[in-house]
């Protein structure tokens, strides 16, 4: 903008008039002109900001998170001496115990000693509470298939196990075994009579203890 010359000039004239101020204002003027110059000289090492980058935070992942799914339940149909029959839908791992509060707990006349209510539940079952009637036929239907006798094949039975039964002593089951032997297997219970000493009247005290197969 200006030659050497008014360089040389206008630096001659600066200094003249800094001379010519007082003495504290000479130093007020000297102090901001060295300040210019030092921001000056590091203005252009100073960030622009364009370089600074942003690094993820320490620890923290950047793949999101998958939620573990919640462990499937059960439903399960609650019939019998139950307040609320009907379809429940319970927690995995529920108990008997635990369908049976869901359905409003057991009516008065309800046989809980005949169900387990400790045990675990299943998916889609039916949890059954007997009533005291129910209950007590259930044990007497049991008792009568238990006490049941034991029907003997007459086919197969030996002298020992034909004796065994009522009406039959040693020398009859010996004939048995010997007619058996002789003509075949008996075709039905009543083939029986064709043993000698066995009539009517004792096949049918057998009729209901004897089978052919």
């Amino acid at each position: 903008m200006f030659g050497e010359r008014g360089e040389s000039s206008l630096l001659a004239d600066v200094r003249r008039r800094v001379h010519e101020m007082p003495r504290g204002v000479r130093v007020a003027v000297a102090a901001a002109f060295g300040l210019v110059v030092v921001v000056g000289v590091m203005r252009p090492a100073a960030s622009t900001g364009d370089d600074m980058s942003i690094s993820d935070p320490v620890g923290v992942s950047s793949e999101a998170t998958t939620p573990t799914p919640a462990a499937a339940g059960v439903v399960v149909h609650v019939v019998g001496a139950v307040r609320r029959p009907g379809v429940y839908s319970l927690p995995a791992g529920s108990r008997v115990g635990d369908a049976v509060a869901a359905a409003g707990g057991t009516l008065g006349n309800a046989a809980t000693e005949a169900v387990n209510l400790a045990r675990v539940l299943n998916d889609g079952e039916q949890v059954r509470i007997p009533s005291a009637d129910e209950a007590s036929a259930a044990v007497a239907a049991s008792g009568v298939a238990s006490d049941a006798p034991r029907k003997v094949n007459i086919n197969t039975a030996t002298a020992a196990e034909l004796d065994a039964l009522p009406g039959i002593g040693p020398a009859t089951a010996q004939k048995i075994v010997d007619d058996r032997a002789r003509n075949g297997p008996f075709a039905s219970p009543e083939d029986l009579m064709r043993v000698p000493g066995i009539g009517p009247k004792k096949f049918d005290a057998l009729k209901d203890l004897v089978t052919t197969g």
